[in-house]
């Protein structure tokens, strides 16, 4: 017995060195796909959500009625499309003739644009957000809409001040700007959020948390006792105000707590600019609220999930997801499956370390 347990240990052993060995390879070669990697360009990708919906609706009904009404159904849609097409065409060669240059009325059928923007601390993805903007506002007219699913919970000043400014570019030009949030808007997540021509919000979406926060740690005491020095060397009063290694000043400090102070009001006066009837000063102090708080506070302007909204815009307007996809390489697919792994089973021992908890 004792023998197989030596066995099993060492075959245990072994095939824990071959794992690591392919993590840390995998590792090695991500890292260098980034470092030695040309930039690589994407693509825009557009897909029609009526069709993804019309797809919906026929595998249901396959399974749902019998054979041969499904079969007249779809006959029946065909004739209309084609009776449709018909009447489209007839209308552009009537106003080709007479080169007025207007548009059909079935051309005018409304258009919207659907985007995504999944925010982290860095608000990563507005390097996607830009370049769908661009696109969308190369073909979109005033009497188009652009549906922004926001999710985020906040992060960076400066990169969330250039999402919103991203934003910002819709409505310049004079076009409705949607704003769509299902989970959580908050704090920079919410300055993107409140330039929305109309803000919509789930009945248990997080929304709110106007305020600033920065926090980190000091270890001079700790370098003090054991005899190490840092040197801080800098030109100008204020070019660093707190640190993490140096002894930090009251001055120091004051200074630190005033440039958050103006952050907020920057912060708050963004907001007020974008949604003149909140009462800001009740709002700005850092506390979040659900959907229906957040509504009761003028937070938001309705509440309504976004697969909700989709699906009544696609009864009387064509809807298009558009997405921007940037090519990866080889090394950067690995590291995203080996990170998707590492994350699901993180999180499945967190939540057999949490199951004996109640939890909503």
């Amino acid at each position: 017995m004792a023998e197989f347990f030596f066995d099993y240990g060492l075959f245990a052993l072994k095939l824990l060195t071959i794992i690591i060995g392919i993590i840390v390879i995998v590792l090695i070669s991500v890292r260098a796909g980034m470092r030695t990697g040309k930039s690589r360009e994407g693509h825009i990708e557009v897909t029609k959500v009526n069709d993804e919906i019309d797809r919906l609706r026929d595998t249901l009904n396959a399974t749902v009625i019998d054979a041969d009404s499904f079969k007249r159904q779809l006959k029946q849609r065909a004739r209309d499309e084609k009776a449709e097409r018909k009447t489209k065409l007839k209308a552009l060669k009537k106003n080709a003739k007479k080169g007025t240059g207007e548009k059909s009325d079935s051309d005018k059928k409304g258009r919207v644009f659907v985007l995504d923007f999944k925010g982290d601390m860095r608000a990563s993805a507005v390097s996607s957000l830009r370049r769908e903007i661009t696109a969308v506002l190369s073909l979109a007219e005033e009497s188009d809409e652009v549906l922004v699913r926001l999710e985020s919970g906040g992060g960076m000043v400066h990169a969330y001040g250039l999402a919103s400014s991203q934003l910002q570019r819709v409505k310049d030009r004079g076009i409705t700007l949607t704003i769509c949030v299902d989970k959580i808007a908050a704090s920079g997540g919410y300055m993107m959020a409140c330039v929305a021509s109309k803000l919509l919000a789930a009945p248990f979406a997080i929304i709110g948390s106007i305020g600033v926060v920065a926090q980190f740690p000091n270890f001079h005491r700790l370098l003090k006792k054991n005899e190490v020095d840092f040197e801080l060397i800098t030109a100008g009063e204020y070019k660093r105000t707190l640190t993490m290694f140096g002894e930090n000043t009251e001055k120091g400090r004051e200074k630190f707590i005033e440039d958050i102070e103006d952050i907020h009001a920057l912060f708050k006066e963004f907001v007020t600019q974008h949604r003149p009837q909140l009462k800001i000063e009740e709002v700005a102090t850092g506390e979040f609220w659900f959907g229906q708080r957040a509504l009761d506070r003028a937070l938001v302007d309705e509440l309504v999930t976004s697969d909700e909204y989709i699906v009544n815009a696609c009864e009387k307007s064509d809807v298009f997801e558009v997405k921007y996809k940037m090519k990866k390489s080889f090394p950067e697919k690995l590291g995203f499956a080996l990170q998707s792994a590492i994350d699901g089973t993180l999180l499945k021992w967190w939540d057999r370390a949490t199951k004996n908890q109640f939890y909503l």
